[in-house]
């Protein structure tokens, strides 16, 4: 039986990314994002049959929520055993994509996927870093995010993600509008 890896975002604008992408530079060791792979995750759900990707599915498209109106924060990483493994632009303001999230949790739940008990902080990844690579949480001050920079969502996604060698390759599954 096929198992669907299956997560819950939403992709900023292409003026986002755009703007996104000429921040990816200057960083040593730093495996930048492409295009692709820029997105706010909402909720991880990991790997599924075929019947419950189904149910998912479903569940999402009663979600209800208004159209974010948001920002991007400022950038930061997160650490694995003590090792940076990411580095992040954070999106503002954070109730509004938190609210989102937990709606999205709430359908989930209703059809069998377990609840998220991590914090949620909304952000983007920009790079990635191998072991042997990795810098210290100071790498985050060299990112400079113009203030100021506004932007709507007007849906969010399911994805089904495909591990390479190249890194994850990911496919829109269902889009859900927001209203």
């Amino acid at each position: 039986m096929a198992l669907h890896r299956l997560f819950v975002a939403f992709r900023p604008p292409a003026g986002t990314r755009h703007l996104l992408l000429g921040l990816m530079s200057g960083v040593p060791g730093a495996r930048w994002q492409d295009d692709a792979q820029l997105h706010c995750t909402l909720r991880f759900i990991g790997a599924v049959d075929h019947h419950q990707a189904e149910d998912v599915a479903a569940a999402l498209g009663q979600v209800r929520n208004e159209i974010l109106a948001l920002s991007l924060g400022m950038a930061g990483t997160f650490d694995r055993k003590g090792r940076v493994d990411s580095l992040w632009v954070g999106i503002q303001p954070r109730k509004a994509v938190a609210t989102l999230h937990g709606r999205v949790d709430a359908a989930l739940r209703q059809v069998g996927i377990m609840a998220d008990e991590r914090a949620f902080l909304p952000h983007i990844t920009i790079a990635r870093f191998p072991r042997s690579e990795a810098p210290g949480p100071e790498i985050a001050s060299a990112v400079a995010v113009p203030a100021g920079h506004h932007f709507d969502v007007r849906h969010f996604e399911l994805f089904e993600s495909q591990l390479g060698s190249e890194g994850a390759v990911y496919e829109t599954i269902a889009r859900y509008p927001l209203a």
